[in-house]
């Protein structure tokens, strides 16, 4: 495939990538607001702008390190951030209020793209880890604004996608971007066989390790009396079908666990399917934005937005979800931060080095499903030794990565530096 296929591609499917809008916001409304940004209709921003792309609140949530840093050192500058979901906008809203430009991602069609840098006019556009748009990295450099992917991660089975259905075009989008900062080596090797020119490939880090993720006291201290003292075990970024296993799996072994059991979905719009998934297997379930004092029940319903590190902050077991199905996991560093004993599925291709390392360093357990998921976190329940000396593990391996946002930032001046 070439770039000229690509774009043929996009424009057919635009009007399906609009109708997929208004699917989604049947049951997330937010997905229908805005839709003018996407195409890049927005007010021209009349001051010098960074600009970083986060797809949704995982990318937001890792980027924060640097871009607290690039505030600090680039304070004549202001910092956009584009999302693709309503989750990942509410989540940077949040967090930074005004002191951060938000709008969502454009379409990778050329003209659409062409207008937003129009617009915007950029100093410096920053990619987040797989997000490479061949018509937008190619309008950057066609205006010799530098770009740069960090965190920039490739599986062996991206690779091998890449390689057999997009080679061309991968290869000339790579060679457009200024720079590649890659997660780990393993990535950057694999970047360079898909053709990326070796002088443009650099081993940064991951900037996940530098996070330092704090839990609002408040919603601390509320989830306490929620959850009363009990022990506490938290399936984090589930996906369909990972709740069935987990429910399923827990009507099994229920009576040798003492603990509540909360469930937070990846995506807002299936609180409600989760509840009833629960209900229909009469076991009883109460969700966290109905409650304000203590419940007995079996399950809690993470329904709260922003709250996640809340819940690993109180959590005696962390399960990293999208690791039950084909997902191929999800974070497991934030609870590591906090040195919470972590337990994952068989799929975890999207943090393969990760989770290898963390299980190397026996600061993880992996399990094949979910019945051997409940009998780990069982025995965790029964053994605190062990669970300590687990999310002891986790941390220190953790600490011991730290440093990408330092190395990412020496990278990026150098680009706004040249630029001048």
């Amino acid at each position: 495939m070439n770039k000229a296929l690509y774009s043929l591609i996009g424009y057919l499917l635009l009007p399906v990538m609009l109708l997929r809008l208004f699917i989604k916001s049947i049951k997330a409304p937010a997905y229908r607001k805005r839709i003018s940004e996407r195409l890049g209709f927005i007010n021209e921003i009349p001051v010098p702008i960074i600009w970083i792309h986060c797809v949704s609140v995982g990318e937001f949530r890792a980027s924060i390190p640097l871009i607290d840093a690039l505030i600090k050192q680039h304070p004549a500058h202001r910092i956009l951030v584009s999302t693709t979901t309503p989750t990942g906008s509410d989540a940077l809203k949040q967090h930074y209020s005004k002191e951060v430009l938000h709008l969502y991602f454009p379409f990778d069609l050329g003209f659409i793209v062409k207008r937003y840098i129009n617009k915007i006019k950029p100093d410096l556009c920053i990619l987040m880890e797989t997000e490479i748009w061949p018509n937008l990295i190619h309008a950057l450099k066609q205006k010799h604004i530098p770009s740069i992917l960090i965190n920039a991660r490739m599986s062996e089975r991206s690779l091998e996608k890449y390689q057999k259905f997009a080679s061309n075009l991968v290869n000339e989008t790579l060679n457009n971007l200024s720079i590649i900062a890659t997660q780990n080596q393993n990535s950057a090797n694999r970047f360079i066989l898909l053709g990326a020119q070796k002088d443009k490939v650099v081993n940064a880090g991951n900037i996940k390790f530098d996070l330092n993720p704090k839990a609002d006291i408040l919603t601390i201290n509320a989830l306490k009396k929620i959850t009363n003292d009990r022990l506490v075990v938290t399936f984090a970024s589930t996906h369909e079908g990972e709740e069935r296993q987990i429910v399923d799996s827990f009507l099994k072994y229920q009576d040798s666990i003492d603990a509540l059991l909360i469930i937070v979905p990846r995506h807002p719009e299936r609180f409600n399917e989760v509840e009833k998934l629960v209900n229909h297997s009469n076991l009883t379930i109460a969700r966290r934005s109905r409650l304000k004092s203590t419940t007995s029940a079996q399950f809690l319903l993470g329904d709260s937005m922003g709250e996640m590190m809340s819940y690993f902050e109180i959590s005696d077991i962390v399960f990293m979800g999208g690791s039950l199905n084909d997902t191929g996991g999800h974070n497991m560093l934030e609870p590591a931060a906090l040195s919470k004993p972590i337990i994952f599925g068989p799929t975890v291709f999207n943090f393969a080095e990760i989770s290898s390392e963390l299980l190397n360093n026996q600061g993880a357990i992996q399990v094949q499903n979910s019945d051997q998921l409940l009998t780990e976190i069982i025995q965790l329940l029964t053994d605190q030794k062990k669970s300590d000396q687990l999310g002891k593990n986790a941390n220190q391996y953790f600490k011991s990565k730290q440093g990408a946002v330092n190395n990412l930032t020496n990278q990026i001046n150098l680009l706004l530096n040249q630029k001048k």
